[in-house]
């Protein structure tokens, strides 16, 4: 399980954030449309046209997405 904590706090640090859950969907997070329910450690996403709840464990890992970015 990935830390919520850590999630949340890099989602507002960055502005977006990738996570992959238990089902192996990728799912692409932003700031203007993520908010976290503290109190059932859940990540909600307004999708527009649905709103989707994830609890946090059921994250397996999160990493930043970033356009251009080369490891050396």
């Amino acid at each position: 399980m990935a830390d919520y904590n850590a999630i949340k706090s890099s989602v507002e640090k960055n502005g977006e954030l990738m996570i992959r859950i238990d089902t192996g969907e990728k799912i692409e997070l932003h700031k203007h449309n993520v908010t976290f329910e503290d109190s059932r450690k859940e990540i909600v996403i307004d999708a527009g046209t649905e709103t989707i709840w994830i609890p946090a464990d059921k994250v397996t890992y999160y990493w930043l997405h970033r356009e251009g970015f080369e490891k050396e």
